[in-house]
């Protein structure tokens, strides 16, 4: 499909998707309605991450996922393999239950194979067995959390990897990652488009924190937010059962605090919400402390809610990254009960803070039921989008629709909560954070620290 291009304000955005070849083989599905490559969907999209100046959500066209009537592949000849990369996410086992089920049952393919521990397992020095996958060998896996293939973190040279598919004659990749992920597939495909081989790229995102832009929700963000929800429940429960009890619980946020604030709004039992994209202070006017202060003081218990990257300047810079590029956190929770400790026993004000990490138990359980059955679109048209040749892609759902997305555009921003919006408007209204709108600066939309008991 050749869509027309989308000026965004200062933003060129190319919604094109890029195909190997001609597609003339028939499909071999008897039972659904083809989608042509010449409909595409027009979905309304805000881009304000992309281009600050552009006020208007523009309705941009993209490639309807969803399987053809003529596919590039030949079935019979046709081998897949599966990699996952970077940390573990709810629904990794979904979605690769469904590419091999949809694979094997509704194309016939001649295999599927399991690439283990990343990007690594394509690299001979490391010396990792390449796993076949059959649909006897998933058919139980979405009981289970985590990857059944393994992960790794860090780039691999892309000559090598692709030197390693040629070898064991892959014909389509599948790539379930995060951002980084889809960063390397865009070398894969460019040294695959050098070598001049029909080898087709699909990624299925994948990011437990929602960040992935153009990306409505990622998979496995449902399941994170439930248990995140029970843990709050449980900060809860410790709070109100000492006097003047503070329950504080860390989850998943690098950058993006959509776990803690969808959590906040579902249970409605937190009292204060530390996200990536304010940054908060611990003391002043509008100071953390002084209002955890007056909440106890007015109802005697508190639960302070903290997504993992919040708070980060008001720690030592640090510049360590781990293998995949990603600074190394400081540990802001730890910051939180030292200052908190400190200053209330100044002020004779008694206290007790229990703390609740859940953080790896959130993304390593099982998904839950929605997210299984977003796993299972996203590895059906994912499918269907290889069988077609399609490549340097990803599937993905935007609003309520499931469209192909070229990488480029999943890659060239991260998503991050507008705290502007009426979505965190919201939540300062669940907490009882008061909301200024002070004159100057990014966050003159914004609703800042200060409470309001409740």
């Amino acid at each position: 499909m050749t869509t027309e291009k989308a000026q965004v304000g200062t933003v060129a955005v190319d919604t094109a998707i890029q195909n190997l070849g001609e597609a003339r083989h028939d499909n071999p599905l008897s039972y659904c309605r083809f989608v042509p490559d010449q409909k595409g969907r027009k979905v309304r999209v805000d881009l304000s991450e992309l281009d600050e100046f552009s006020l208007t959500p523009p309705r941009l066209p993209f490639e309807a996922a969803g399987p053809r009537s003529k596919i590039f592949f030949d079935p019979r000849k046709t081998k897949c393999a599966i990699v996952t990369c970077g940390g573990l996410c709810p629904g990794i086992n979904d979605v690769i239950r469904s590419l091999v089920l949809e694979a094997y049952h509704s194309y016939k393919v001649a295999a599927c194979l399991g690439i283990r521990f990343g990007l690594q397992g394509f690299i001979p020095s490391f010396g990792h067995d390449v796993l076949e996958l059959t649909p006897d060998t998933v058919a139980d896996i979405h009981k289970f959390g985590g990857t059944i293939l393994g992960s790794s973190r860090g780039p691999q040279p892309a000559e090598d990897i692709v030197d390693a598919l040629e070898r064991m004659n892959i014909d389509i990749l599948f790539v379930i990652g995060g951002d980084g992920s889809m960063r390397a597939n865009r070398t894969l495909v460019e040294e695959i488009r050098r070598r001049d081989l029909a080898i087709a790229v699909i990624g299925i995102p994948k990011t437990i924190d929602n960040d992935i832009s153009f990306i409505t929700r990622s998979f496995g963000f449902d399941t994170a937010v439930e248990k995140a929800t029970q843990a709050i429940a449980c900060a809860h429960v410790e709070a109100v059962g000492a006097y003047n009890g503070i329950g504080i619980v860390k989850v998943m946020g690098r950058n993006a605090g959509f776990i803690a604030a969808q959590a906040a709004l579902a249970l409605k039992e937190v009292n204060f919400v530390l996200v990536p994209e304010y940054p908060f202070e611990l003391y002043g006017e509008r100071g953390l402390i002084p209002a955890l202060e007056a909440r106890l003081r007015e109802r005697h218990h508190s639960v302070v809610l903290v997504a993992e990257g919040a708070g980060q300047h008001l720690l030592n810079g640090r510049h360590e990254t781990d293998a995949s590029g990603n600074v190394r956190l400081g540990d802001i929770c730890q910051l939180l009960m030292t200052e908190i400790r400190r200053s209330f026993d100044h002020i004779d004000l008694p206290h007790t803070i229990k703390f609740i990490d859940p953080s790896y138990i959130i993304r390593s359980v099982p998904a839950n039921a929605n997210d299984r059955v977003y796993c299972g679109f996203l590895g059906q048209n994912a499918v269907h989008a290889g069988m077609a040749g399609k490549t340097a892609m990803v599937v993905a759902r935007l609003q309520d629709r499931f469209v192909h997305l070229p990488m480029e555009l999943v890659t060239r921003a991260p998503k991050r909560l507008d705290i502007g919006s009426g979505y965190w408007r919201a939540v300062i209204e669940t907490t009882g954070q008061n909301e200024i709108t002070p004159n100057t600066g990014p966050y003159s939309e914004a609703c800042l620290i200060g409470a309001t008991p409740r």
